[in-house]
């Protein structure tokens, strides 16, 4: 079965080691939420702003979760020490996209995805079968990988944080663009089909893509 999706919105941000123009203060504007984000969560809120994200039902997803609190609850067990509660709770794989969904109210579903290299893939799939309905489907995609020590066991991604977030729904019409797999510049492999995607949006034309489920 094949869907086509029309890319309505798209925005990408990437660093070879720490994004830093998020504008969280602006978006995020108490302190104490703000202490609370993952860097995730930071790149989630920037990017739902960049594509004027309201209401939509999300699909969102990592391969890797939430590395730095993962690190963290494993040297205080290692340390014998007490977990942080915040931390704990910031954990999870859908840490970040839980924040969004409070800072802005969302109530609407909101699915998440991680399957390794495939991720993105499988987020662009799932935006596929629920644009079905009729809706405009948000879907994002993001790796935060610049954890203490990292140096240590990556070898082979220059890129340790990327975001990448599209706004689609679903379209009659021919698709006008191919799902780029290249990697020359090794960002993370699960962000890599949903990037390339973001990069070639042209604001100007009709952007149309075909999932094959």
């Amino acid at each position: 079965m094949n869907i086509n999706l029309e890319i309505l919105e798209a925005s990408f941000i990437y660093d070879k080691n720490d994004i830093k123009e998020l504008n969280t203060k602006e978006l995020v504007p108490k302190m104490v939420t703000r202490r609370r984000l993952t860097k995730a969560a930071k790149i989630v809120i920037y990017l739902s702003s960049q594509i004027n994200s309201k209401n939509e039902r999300i699909v969102y997803g990592n391969a890797y979760g939430e590395l730095k609190s993962t690190q963290s609850i494993l040297s205080s067990i290692n340390a014998k020490e007490q977990i942080s509660p915040t931390v704990f709770q910031n954990s999870v794989y859908n840490t970040a996209v839980s924040y969004l969904s409070m800072l802005k109210g969302n109530t609407s579903e909101i699915m998440t995805v991680s399957s390794g290299d495939i991720t993105s893939l499988n987020i662009l799939k799932a935006g596929a079968v629920k644009a079905l309905d009729g809706d405009e489907i948000v879907l994002i995609v993001t790796e935060a990988l610049n954890i203490d020590h990292i140096e240590d066991l990556n070898k082979c991604i220059d890129y340790l944080e990327v975001g990448v977030a599209l706004k689609v729904k679903v379209s009659k019409k021919e698709k006008t663009m191919n799902i780029d797999t290249t990697n020359n510049q090794k960002y993370p492999a699960s962000v890599i089909h949903m990037l390339n995607i973001a990069k070639s949006f042209d604001k100007t034309k009709q952007n149309i893509i075909e999932i094959t489920l």
